[in-house]
């Protein structure tokens, strides 16, 4: 009867043995893909940055600046340190997240409009979010993003500048040729917005 109970217990032992084999097996691997998912989802920007906002990991590339880094202008009265007296200026709920940087292009643009007579004269500034070494791309490039603006005007039809839609729907292609320029010449666009500091139609 005592070895008919060790053969029995035998096998037990065995596939014991096996189970406890898989098992470790299986948290190897899971372990292991847990890590590597980590690691990717790190590298990628999925966790530990802002995602889609985040800046390139180069670390020469731009970078997002945010609200509370904003250079705020200051405008002095007469024996006063400031508008504000020196005090912090009030925020409100809302707003951007990140602070605009502005430019301002100095020569204003001109060109005529698609199937048409008339001509449109406009004044061209940007917004970036990221930090001055876009702005210092924008002037480096200035000669191949003013091409660009004189291109995307030159496609621009008398709708488009007559009516407020119009208007926004060229302030996006002009943003998206300058980006193109940037991102051909540097590999990074950053031109959030393009404003109209003068629009003249004739």
């Amino acid at each position: 009867m005592s070895d008919t109970e060790a053969n029995a217990a035998a096998p037990k032992k065995k596939g014991g043995a096996m189970k406890w084999i898989l098992i470790g097996t299986g948290l190897v691997v899971l372990v292991g893909g847990g890590v590597g998912g980590g690691l990717y989802a790190a590298n990628s920007g999925l966790i530990g940055g802002s995602g889609a906002h985040a800046a390139p990991a180069d670390a020469d590339a731009p970078r997002l600046v945010p609200k509370s880094e904003e250079v705020r202008a200051e405008t002095k009265g007469e024996g006063e340190e400031g508008a504000s007296g020196g005090k912090p200026t009030p925020k409100g709920e809302g707003g951007d997240k990140y602070a605009s940087t502005y430019y301002q292009l100095e020569k204003e643009f001109t060109s005529n409009l698609r199937e048409s007579v008339h001509f449109v004269q406009v004044g061209v500034a940007i917004s970036t979010p990221y930090d001055n070494r876009v702005i210092e791309n924008l002037k480096t490039h200035e000669l191949a993003v003013r091409s660009a603006i004189l291109l995307a005007l030159g496609e621009t039809s008398e709708d488009d500048v007559f009516t407020a839609d119009g208007k926004v729907k060229l302030q996006k292609r002009l943003a998206a040729a300058i980006n193109g320029v940037l991102k051909e010449k540097e590999g990074f666009g950053g031109i959030g917005n393009v404003y109209f500091t003068n629009f003249i139609v004739q």
